[in-house]
């Protein structure tokens, strides 16, 4: 049961780093993985405690911090595993943060990462479409320098051509990207390939 008058605790008070709003739970699918790596999968703790009263997830480990009501107290959970799992898609939506994601928010052009917009090989006025194959990131300078051109007009090689990415592909390019807070507790979750230290 859901109780909503649980209330932040602590013994000591807490700097502005340890509210409970810097407390989130790293969300894992049922196989324990997380659910995504980028963005990475977090629930507030309202949420992350709200489903574990409603039976929805189990919780996995635990921070410090302490919330309680009258007459309830509970850690709140660093890492959440959701009950039933919830299947992957295979084919990931494109958009335009996927789309910077597949191509490892880079420009194909020229390799930089800033000023992020996206081009289309092929131009429209030439016939090209919006798809996965024809669609790919490049930086503003070299957006416009390409104009309504295609690369071998504008004599501008591509890195990579675009493709269609698989969820696994897009997955695996944002473990490349660490979120600036990982909690300890979610290490073991988060890199499986990493060296463990002795």
């Amino acid at each position: 049961m859901y109780h909503p008058d649980l209330l932040p605790y602590s013994r000591e008070p807490d700097p502005p780093r340890a509210s409970p709003q810097s407390c989130p739970a790293l969300v894992l699918n049922a196989d324990y993985t997380p659910l995504s790596y980028y963005p990475l999968s977090l629930w507030s703790w309202q949420t992350a405690i709200k489903a574990a009263f409603l039976e929805r997830v189990d919780i996995v480990a635990e921070y410090d911090r302490e919330i309680r009501s009258p007459s309830f107290t509970m850690k709140l959970p660093s890492v959440i595993a959701l009950r039933q799992y919830v299947k992957p898609s295979s084919h990931p939506a494109f958009t335009r943060f996927n789309l910077f994601l597949r191509d490892r928010f880079a420009c194909q052009y020229c390799g930089h990462g800033h000023e992020l917009t996206f081009d289309h090989v092929v131009p429209r006025a030439y016939g090209g479409r919006t798809t996965w194959e024809n669609v790919t990131t490049a930086c503003a300078p070299c957006n416009l320098r390409k104009g309504g051109r295609t690369p071998a007009e504008a004599h501008m090689g591509l890195r990579t051509r675009p493709y269609q990415p698989n969820t696994h592909q897009l997955q695996e390019h944002g473990r490349a990207f660490p979120p600036h807070f990982l909690h300890e507790t979610w290490r073991d979750y988060l890199y499986w390939d990493s060296e463990l230290e002795a």
